[in-house]
């Protein structure tokens, strides 16, 4: 059992308890009541607000609308009186437009532009908006009016700024100096770069606005015409210059040329050329200060020519270059191809002359003449790839003038090779062309100067026989690698050859020629000593020329043939020296005793011999003085051979006659001393003895 006490408490604090839940609940109570009240007070509150607030919106919204509707029309409004404005500044584009357009655009090319530009627009709107006023054909006059200034304009800036390429500078531009590694190219400005800039800016209008393709034409015409003048500018150049200084080149770039087999001489702009086309004070100095002659104008014409074909190349690249910053790029070619006609044409005119003239030297027989084909076409051959890149893309006929003329020269070169070689073979036996003293023969050496002068053109020259196809004339074994249906495919192999088997062809029908001239001599001797001569002038030229190489590339023992022939007809002049010293055998020689005394026939017989040695000595010295052995090592060797056989003869002749009394004036026979006979021998072949 639970105590009483302890129920009591226990109770109490139970009761305790009660109470203050129910005090916590009481209040409890009281505030969710003021909660509700609260919410009831927000809630009409909110509601108040709502509906105020829908008043509002109910009152706003149309003025909101209002105002958008208002600022619209403002907009168009605006819009509208600017479209006025722009509609209306086309009405005044010919007013604002006049003085710039009256001014034309001569040092205000940029703002003559723009009021082209102006009008330009103008009448696209007129065209397309109202194609029947009045205002559009004076905005078109105004632009066509613009468009013809702007033309004018072109054509006038090209006139006064396009000048002739001065010939020093084009001399600088094709000159070559050896010396330098790396070559400085020299730049050909045709127009002042400001200029330049507003041709290009009119050009670009032209093809984008102006809708004309004239100033194509214009522009081709003009500079076609400094092209040509620059060229013939050159050409006067050397002309001029041939007169006085002879300083013919730029001393910007010093030059210089291949040296010839016999001297040297300065080296033209990048190739070699013929020996014979000097440098004009070269000329005046070897001629002494006096005036050139013929073959030195001819020189400087060929010269001239071949730096005229070297300045179209230079000139030709350097006017493309300009063309392409100023003419459309489908344009280019075209335009070009026009603008070269003039100055090509007149190259190609005078390459005819040349060939014309060496076709009227071959007719005279004068084939010197034509080696002035040979430097102008090595030159053209050497520069032909660059030429033909710089006619890439012109028309067919503008390309094939160079091939053209090539083939011109080539097909008459061969032409005179081949006369040539007949000329020397045919050459008539005429006694008064003969010379006298036995020297080298006209023929001989004009033969030799013509091959040494083509020595130095061997390659031009093979290939020009090659070209004919004149190996089935040579009989040439051609080499399976050497065969080709095109010229041009020869190897340079076949070409030495071919060059070599016809130098043999024409010293050979010089050696026939010879033989046949020689016997005009009644002389046996005399024309011995002409062979020899001869022989040994074309021995020694061609070994001087280094011909003597060429030569053995087919005839292996030529330089041996030829001092055996040499060799045969100083046998044969030494035989004339027999009728002398036969007499001084001991043929008839009568046989005596010493003491013993001769019968009349045996003191006969030796002053036979004596009147017989003297008689002869001296009608041989008489007349062999007077011939001539131009080359000293020769002469002196003939002489020494002759004086010694007839020298020793004579002096065992006079040792066997020293004890014989066959006459009472020994004297009368005696006439000559061993010496003396000496000293008459050493005076042969001497013309001022």
């Amino acid at each position: 059992m639970i105590p009483t006490e302890d129920a009591s408490a226990r109770k109490r604090e139970i009761e305790e308890k009660l109470k203050q839940e129910q005090e916590t609940l009481s209040f409890i109570r009281e505030n969710l009541e003021k909660s509700d009240q609260l919410t009831k007070g927000m809630v009409s509150i909110l509601s108040s607000f709502e509906s105020r607030l829908m008043q509002l919106e109910n009152s706003i919204i149309p003025v909101h609308k209002q105002t958008e509707n208002l600022q619209r029309l403002q907009e168009n409004v605006d819009k509208t009186l600017s479209c006025m404005d722009h509609v209306i500044s086309y009405y005044h584009v010919a007013k604002d437009t006049d003085r710039i357009i009256r001014e034309g655009p001569t040092g205000q090319l940029d703002e003559y532009l723009a009021c082209i530009a102006k009008i330009q627009k103008a009448v696209e709107y007129f065209q397309d908006n109202n194609p029947d006023s009045p205002e559009l054909n004076t905005v078109k006059a105004r632009f066509e009016k613009g468009k013809e200034q702007l033309e004018t304009e072109f054509r006038g800036l090209l006139t006064r700024y396009s000048k002739p390429v001065p010939p020093i500078l084009i001399l600088d531009a094709i000159s070559v100096d050896e010396e330098l590694e790396v070559q400085e190219d020299v730049v050909l400005e045709h127009l002042p770069e400001a200029v330049l800039q507003d041709i290009i800016c009119i050009a670009g209008w032209l093809v984008e606005y102006g809708r004309n393709q004239d100033f194509m034409n214009v522009y081709f015409q003009i500079r076609s015409n400094q092209l040509d003048r620059s060229i013939k500018g050159l050409k006067d150049h050397f002309r001029k210059n041939s007169a006085s200084s002879g300083i013919l080149y730029s001393p910007a770039v010093q030059t210089k040329r291949k040296d010839t087999p016999t001297k040297k001489a300065p080296k033209r702009p990048g190739y070699d050329h013929d020996p014979r086309v000097k440098h004009l004070s070269d000329a005046l100095t070897e001629k002494h200060g006096a005036a050139a002659g013929k073959d030195d104008v001819l020189d400087i014409e060929i010269d001239s020519y071949i730096h005229c074909i070297s300045a179209f190349v230079k000139l030709a690249q350097s006017e493309y270059a300009l063309l392409t910053e100023i003419i459309p790029e489908h344009h280019q070619k075209k335009t070009f191809d026009s603008l070269i006609q003039e100055a090509l044409d007149n190259l190609m005119l005078e390459g005819d002359n040349i060939v014309s003239a060496a076709r009227r030297a071959i007719m005279r027989h004068d084939y010197s003449a034509v080696l002035t084909i040979f430097p102008i076409l090595r030159h053209l051959k050497m520069n032909k790839s660059e030429f033909d890149a710089t006619l890439q893309g012109t028309a067919a006929s503008t390309k094939n003038k160079l091939p053209t003329l090539i083939t011109s020269m080539e097909t008459i070169g061969a032409k005179a090779l081949e006369e040539f070689a007949d000329s020397i073979k045919n050459d008539p036996d005429k006694e008064y062309n003969m010379p006298k003293d036995g020297t080298v023969h006209e023929l001989t050496s004009n033969a030799i100067l013509f091959l040494q002068q083509l020595l130095d053109f061997h390659e031009t020259a093979g290939a020009m026989l090659a070209s004919q196809v004149l190996g089935d004339t040579y009989n040439i074994p051609l080499d399976p690698r050497e065969t080709s249906s095109s010229a041009s495919s020869y190897t340079s192999d076949f070409n030495k050859r071919l060059l070599s088997t016809y130098i043999c062809k024409v010293l050979g029908n010089l050696q026939l020629n010879l033989l046949s001239k020689s016997k005009v001599y009644e002389d046996l001797a005399l024309s011995a000593i002409f062979l020899h001569n001869n022989y040994n002038y074309i021995l020694k030229s061609l070994e001087k020329s280094e011909l003597i190489q060429l030569v053995t590339v087919t005839q292996k023992r030529a330089e041996t043939s030829y001092r055996e022939l040499i060799e045969q007809q100083i046998d044969t002049y030494q035989r004339s020296w027999l009728k002398v010293t036969e007499h001084l055998t001991d043929r008839n020689m009568p046989v005596f005793q010493p003491g013993t005394k001769l019968k009349d026939k045996e003191r006969q017989v030796i002053k036979d011999k004596f009147k017989g040695f003297n008689d002869g000595l001296e009608e041989l010295c008489k007349i062999q003085k007077g011939w001539a052995i131009p080359d000293k090592e020769q002469r002196d060797f003939i002489r020494q051979a002759q004086r010694k056989v007839v020298s020793e003869a004579y002096r065992a002749f006079l040792h066997r006659c020293a004890n014989i009394s066959f006459t009472k004036n020994p004297e009368k026979y005696h006439k000559y001393r061993a010496e003396e006979v000496e000293e008459m021998i050493e005076k042969l072949f001497d013309t001022s003895a």
